[in-house]
């Protein structure tokens, strides 16, 4: 096991990664801002370093600074958390020609998955289904209108290299293709610096289903069954859950088993989470996150397995703790990121935390970074911190959450703690009849309401 690991990361996934090192008597060391200075992942880590003031680029994605942290304190490994350098194939190639860890995947298996092209080829290769589209990328219009008129309208324009929505248009009929091909290549070129295009069908009414998974890098692998996070809001999850509403025991053991041994043959390292969009009792492959996720807790409420613990085992050369048949699901959880939001027009409010009370009980866990006093920076995400509820069935769930959203109080900003009360009262959400396009439409509705 390492003797020391440096976070690269802040909020409450850094926090989050220090107790799961701490646990297992490892010593941590924190890399922070300048804005950061008060965080409380660095006022808990046993060492701290600032590697540099607010803007992200300078900071917490500043490589150099990082490695003269690691170089400073020793450190042996590096957490990523996720976001910032948790999916930057150099980074660790750079860690590796230094001989340090980097807790995650190989670089290899990072820029394949980070290709969207190639992480499709990759998992058609490995057996996973996939979105019908084109084989590669789309060099100029013409060759996307065949595809297009191929596959059948309507079609998704989508950056090779992208990801948060950016780069993605849809294109609902050939009058639209070349529209949706130039605003999506100039968008790709500006958020990514890479504007290649491909071109996958547009499915109407998807959920959107991920797969966690945990591979030893040796040719053992793992899925701790699914996540849904069809509540999005401009391709942004707010809400996740576990088990989903709409798969059976049979689909999410079908598709389980055919993921994991897709990530055997892959050799992967880690944990990583599968992405699909399900829709008619088929599910087609998006993309694989090869880090942490948000939204890991879920998981972790309905199967008791420590997702950080696990990284840290595989990371440092150990096998999993753990077979298929050792895994069980029990009840249900629900995860809702709250953030320092408006909570009707999703306006950032950063800010000092005047008074914090999250709740708490039975099956409550919320993971924050935030105490009375803490200043919420303008430079970063707003994620205030993560409320997960776990129930025996997802009744219990909701009833739970509805309790739990109740004594959440956040003063000083504004918090879209408001929202999770308003959709946790929703018929749809409660019966579990939701997609991907549901929230958008629902806040539609909501903003005409309020006019």
């Amino acid at each position: 096991m390492f003797n020391k690991v440096l976070i690269a990361n802040r909020g409450e996934i850094a926090l989050r990664v220090l107790r799961a090192c701490k646990e297992l008597g490892i010593s941590t060391v924190a890399v922070h801002s300048t804005a950061d200075a008060d965080a409380m992942h660095v006022r808990l880590a046993d060492e701290s370093v600032c590697i540099g003031p607010p803007p992200a680029r300078d900071s917490y994605l500043n490589i150099p600074s990082v490695l003269a942290a690691c170089e400073i304190t020793g450190a042996d490994a590096v957490h990523p958390g996720y976001g910032f350098l948790s999916e930057n194939a150099r980074f660790a190639d750079i860690l590796a020609a230094h001989r340090i860890a980097f807790i995650g995947p190989s670089a290899e298996h990072i820029r394949i998955m980070g290709d969207k092209i190639e992480a499709k080829r990759t998992a058609a290769r490995l057996g996973i289904p996939v979105v019908p589209g084109s084989e590669g990328a789309v060099d100029n219009d013409i060759e996307a209108m065949r595809i297009a008129k191929e596959i059948g309208f309507p079609v998704l324009v989508k950056a090779a290299a992208g990801g948060g929505g950016r780069g993605m248009k849809v294109a609902q009929t050939p009058d639209e293709l070349p529209m949706a091909m130039s605003t999506a290549r100039a968008e790709a070129r500006s958020a990514f610096g890479d504007d290649q295009l491909y071109i996958e069908k547009y499915l109407g009414k998807p959920r959107h289903i991920e797969i966690q998974v945990l591979g030893d890098g040796r040719g053992d692998a793992v899925h701790l069954g699914e996540r849904d996070c069809s509540l999005q809001r401009r391709h942004q999850k707010i809400w996740e859950e576990a088990p989903s509403p709409a798969l059976n025991d049979e689909a999410r053991g079908r598709i389980g088993a055919i993921v994991a041994d897709a990530i055997a043959k892959l050799g992967y390292a880690g944990v990583g989470t599968v992405e699909f969009l399900y829709e008619n009792g088929e599910f087609y492959f998006i993309e694989m996150n090869t880090r942490l996720q948000v939204e890991h807790p879920v998981t972790e409420m309905i199967t008791g397995i420590d997702l950080v613990n696990e990284q840290l085992r595989v990371a440092s050369g150990s096998p999993l703790s753990m077979s298929q048949d050792d895994i069980s699901f029990n009840g249900h959880a629900v995860e809702c990121r709250i953030n320092a939001e408006d909570p009707a027009t999703f306006t950032p409010s950063p800010g000092t935390i005047r008074y914090f009370h999250p709740p708490g009980g039975l099956g409550v866990r919320v993971d924050s970074a935030i105490y009375h006093g803490y200043n919420i920076p303008p430079h970063y995400d707003s994620l205030i911190g993560k409320l997960i509820v776990h129930g025996r069935n997802r009744v219990e769930c909701m009833m739970r959450l509805r309790r739990a959203l109740d004594e959440f109080v956040v003063d000083g900003v504004r918090s879209t703690v408001p929202l999770f009360r308003r959709l946790v009262d929703d018929v749809d959400i409660a019966n579990g009849m939701y997609n991907i396009h549901w929230l958008e439409k629902y806040l539609s509705r909501s903003q005409d309401m309020t006019e």
